[in-house]
């Protein structure tokens, strides 16, 4: 039998460290004795030819280094001391007698400590790898320097921080690729010795999401111009102007700088970079038009320029750019028709313009030839004409959005062609026939979210008698139907829709009462029925609504899911934009009706609820003290009944209250002091005779039995007692900042309003708060990001610092006892927590890290 034997060239297998050729054996019959013994011959001559790692052995001082890399670590490594460090794992020597380490390749290990500076004596590594691990601390000095042979670094996905090391620009290091995303990283990279500047073989840079400052470092491309590919400086805190030495990368493929503070123009030069596939500047200060050469990009795939200060046209040209998958020039000033090239655009799967000032007659347009579109977004406009009957052609498409703008006519029943459709919001136009439109979209199976809000050319009624398809609407979660002038009864064709989880009947004409079977509704966590017509008591069964008192129901609203936004802030779009509804506060508007009856007690069921809102309804009798059990409750609105009795004491125990109002009803007694009750103001309480309080500056009179004696208390130790104080309120507000962290790290914020946004597409219109008086709340703007006070928790806070005036945001409790540096390091964590970068915000887990070392100095001085 002939016996083929064969060496792969360039192939290797590799087992625990050990490299070899890959052997491959032919044998075209079952081999003979002899045979067989031929075979193990040529295995050993073939194992005697390939690398002996074997009788490598470590490098002593590498050995030494990397056991003191270990040690550095919280939990050490499992490496023996007693073997060759090149078989320890992760470790990769040369094949050379001196047996120098080579590489050290440990990601997702887990590892938590800070960088050894025994590191910088692997002077021979050419690979590095210690990505998606908790390693902190700055890099130790000279790392550059010292690995002069280092090809490959990642780094990435840690907590290291600080400066990158200088390095002798004279002396040129042959790095190639180098991720040190996802850190803490700070400093100018475009400083005279930074490592960019000795690099001369670069091709991949990524540095995103760090906090990065000075100009993007357009030197890169001078010192590497033919060989980078990859260029990622995105979310840092670059500023300045993008510099045309930029377009002297002719061969980048990927370049991201957005969520930056870029200023200007983009600069011709980088549109002779034919080259690029991924062009990405979004959430920026850029400004001026898109120039119309940038459809010299041919190659191109992504074009990301949102949230910018763009204006003009769209290049009349686009449609040039035949390979674009994404088109995302949303949040500008961009003006003018769509231009009819952009049809050629046949490859777009993604096209999103909101938020311009874009118009002309968009039935005009002939969408029927991008048909590999799946998400079309251009709400916030001023398009006119009638839905445009060219997009029931798109028959890829997922979602879409014409909200906002002047659209006029009907739905046809065609739309019934788009399978695939799961989002539709054309809420805030001129459109008729809502009724028939429900209908309609009852045959898109697979909707799940349906906006219609604000179409009031024509009342229409909710339930006819023939609206019911009891196949219909069986995947949709999120229905808005707010400012319709619908009339009829809440109708009773939404209880066979168990999918549904939010629902938005407001300003309408409903009239009758609340059906309790909408308690029956398990996913539902979401409901406004406010400014409306209803009648008849709060429904007990509402009280027990599964997603408003199960965990379990309220995780399966944290999986949730839409295709498109629909809360933004149009200035700085992407900070404050979700597709998932668990960033929805959980609520139940009623406010505006003729409700009448008790509150019921059964309310203070509803522990995950945020918002409840009964203001200006019949209701009468006492509040409930039950309703001290919605722990989660920020916003409790009783104003505009007929309450009576006393305000319950135990509602003080609402940490996260930050909004009562329990305004002209017939209360009664003191206002509870203490917690948030401190922070009302008199508004919330006016139009109560019998109510008393400070607030009001109307005194209650002293209760029985209060002894006011001034007599001398027994001598105590003064010092112990201030000291207990001191230190049972460091201790309690320490554990309480660690709570509440914790707590909003999970929670839905309640959005606060300010008044230089602009609405782009509300799923209800009291899901942001308008301002105290504002009736007309479908015209408030939304924002879902943080909460209100971290936007007024933190920016008074950072500028009285800045001013040299932390004193006056100290708690007055511990302002003046030797805590400053405390109170000041736990304020840099809660600062840290409402970045506006999302990206940096920091896991709950660093978070309670960095507060167990609030005031670790004390112990340190008494070593």
């Amino acid at each position: 039998m002939m016996v083929k034997i064969m060496v792969k060239k360039d192939s290797f297998s590799t087992l625990s460290g050990l490299t070899y050729p890959i052997i491959i054996i032919q044998r075209p019959t079952p081999p003979s004795s002899s045979s067989l013994v031929m075979v193990l011959f040529l295995l050993l001559i073939a194992s005697l030819l390939s690398p002996c790692h074997a009788a490598t052995v470590c490098n002593q001082d590498d050995h030494d280094s990397l056991l003191s890399f270990s040690s550095f670590l919280s939990s050490p490594l499992n490496w023996d001391p007693s073997t060759d460090c090149c078989l320890w794992e992760g470790v990769d020597c040369n094949e050379t007698a001196d047996g120098r380490v080579t590489s050290l390749s440990l990601p997702f290990r887990d590892l938590t400590g800070t960088l050894s500076p025994s590191l910088a004596n692997l002077t021979s590594l050419t690979q590095l790898n210690l990505s998606h691990n908790r390693l902190h601390g700055r890099l130790p000095v000279g790392f550059f320097s010292s690995l002069s042979g280092l090809q490959v670094l990642d780094l990435s996905f840690n907590h290291l921080d600080g400066e990158l090391p200088s390095v002798d620009t004279n002396n040129p290091i042959p790095i190639t690729i180098v991720d040190l995303s996802s850190n803490h990283f700070d400093g100018e990279l475009s400083h005279s010795n930074s490592f960019l500047w000795a690099a001369w073989n670069l091709t991949r840079l990524n540095v995103s999401n760090n906090s990065f400052t000075g100009q993007i470092p357009s030197n890169v491309c001078q010192i590497s111009p033919v060989s980078i590919t990859l260029l990622d400086f995105s979310s840092n805190d670059f500023s300045g102007n993008l510099t045309p030495e930029l377009g002297e990368c002719s061969k980048l493929e990927i370049f991201r700088a957005g969520f930056n503070n870029l200023s200007g123009m983009i600069p011709d030069d980088l549109y002779k970079t034919t080259s690029l596939v991924h062009f990405s500047l979004p959430i920026n200060n850029l400004s001026g038009p898109v120039s119309d050469a940038v459809v010299n990009l041919t190659n191109l795939k992504v074009l990301e320029l949102y949230s910018n200060k763009f204006s003009g046209r769209i290049p009349r040209d686009i449609g040039k750019l035949s390979k674009l998958e994404q088109l995302q020039l949303h949040i500008n000033s961009l003006a003018g028709p769509l231009p009819p090239s952009l049809m050629n655009c046949t490859n777009l799967v993604k096209l999103n313009l909101r938020v311009n000032f874009l118009a002309g007659n968009l039935s005009d347009f002939d969408f029927s030839t991008l048909s590999k579109l799946t998400t079309l977004d251009l709400g916030n406009n001023n398009f006119t004409g009638i839905f445009p009957t060219s997009l029931y052609s798109c028959t890829s498409l997922v979602a879409v959005r014409l909200a906002s703008n002047q659209i006029e006519g009907q739905i046809s029943p065609d739309i019934t062609a788009l399978k695939s459709l799961s989002f539709l919001s054309i809420s805030a136009n001129n459109l008729i026939n809502i009724t028939g439109a429900i209908r309609i979209l009852m045959g898109c199976q697979n909707l799940t979210a349906l906006i219609l809000s604000n179409n009031t050319m024509s009342e229409g009624i909710l339930d006819d008698g023939n609206t019911l398809d009891s196949t219909g609407f069986q995947n949709l979660e999120v229905l808005a139907l707010g400012r319709c002038k619908l009339s009829g009864q809440v109708p009773s064709w939404l209880a066979s829709i168990r999918t549904l989880k939010v629902i938005d009947l407001s300003y309408n004409q409903i009239r009758g009462s609340i059906p309790g079977w909408l308690g029956d509704l398990s996913s539902l966590f979401y409901l406004d029925l406010s400014n409306n017509l209803l009648s008849g008591g709060f429904p007990l069964e509402l009280a027990g609504l599964r997603a408003l008192t199960s965990q379990e129901s309220v995780k399966q609203v944290e999986r949730s899911y839409l295709e498109l936004p629909v809360f933004v802030k149009p200035t700085n779009a992407t900070n404050l934009q979700y597709n998932q509804l668990s960033n929805l506060p959980p609520a139940i508007y009623l406010e505006n009706n003729n409700l009448s009856g008790n509150i019921p007690v059964q309310i203070g069921q509803l522990k995950f609820l945020h918002v409840l809102d009964l203001s200006d309804n019949r209701f009468y009798g006492n509040i409930p003290d039950q309703l001290s059990n919605l722990t989660n409750l920020e916003k409790l609105d009783l104003s505009g009944n007929d309450l009576s009795g006393e305000i319950p004491a135990s509602l003080s125990g609402l940490h996260f209250l930050s909004f009562f109002n329990v305004a002209n009803n017939e209360l009664q007694g003191p206002i509870p002091s203490g917690s948030q009750f401190d922070t009302f103001p008199s508004s919330s309480f006016v139009g109560n005779p019998g109510l008393c309080g400070q607030v009001l500056l109307r005194s209650c009179s002293s209760s029985p039995g209060t002894n006011h004696s001034s007599a001398p208390r027994k001598s105590t130790n003064i010092k112990l007692v201030i000291g207990l104080v001191v230190g049972i309120c460091f201790g309690t507000g320490l554990f309480t900042a660690v709570l509440a962290l914790w707590i909003l790290s999970k929670r839905r914020i309640i959005p606060g309003g300010d008044t230089d946004n602009t609405e782009l597409d509300t799923i209800s219109i009291n899901s942001g708060f308008p301002l105290e008086g504002d009736k007309d709340a479908s015209l408030r703007p939304v924002e879902v990001s943080k909460p209100k006070m971290s936007r007024e928790l933190v920016g008074w806070v950072q500028q009285m610092r800045n001013e040299g005036k932390q004193n006056e945001v100290f708690d007055p409790l511990l302002r003046g006892k030797g805590f400053d540096d405390e109170m000041l390091q736990v304020l840099d964590v809660a600062c840290k927590c409402v970045s506006q970068n999302p990206f940096k915000r920091p896991t709950i887990k660093e978070v309670v890290d960095w507060l167990k070392n609030v005031g670790s100095h004390r112990n340190e001085n008494k070593g």
